[in-house]
């Protein structure tokens, strides 16, 4: 398996509601059909600010674009994460944030 995380900072976010670590993967799993899957979610700042959540697929690298295309046509908890969230992969699986590359935005 291969890793996705998408990072949000609650201090960007309109609505930083702590239900979307469930909701966004969940949405996510079921949009692809079972293709990108829930693998947990951390906070990784030291401040609590930063919530990261992890997904697990087959194929990063085709399924992060796909991902992005989700993020910007619909909301999750009222939040806009086209405009606020960071998008990274790893070709390892449950890689830890910084064994991951940024590839949203560029």
């Amino acid at each position: 398996m291969q890793t996705i995380i998408i990072s949000m900072d609650s201090r960007k976010m309109e609505n930083p509601d702590l239900d979307i670590r469930y909701l966004l993967p969940d949405r996510i799993e079921e949009w692809s059909r079972g293709a990108v899957n829930d693998d947990g979610y951390d906070y990784v700042d030291g401040e609590g600010h930063i919530l990261a959540v992890w997904l697990e697929t087959e194929d990063a690298e085709s399924w992060w674009p796909r991902v992005v295309e989700l993020l910007k046509t619909e909301r999750f908890c009222e939040n806009d994460l086209s405009e606020t969230a960071l998008v990274l992969v790893s070709q390892e699986a449950a890689a830890r944030i910084e064994q991951c590359r940024q590839v949203y935005p560029e």
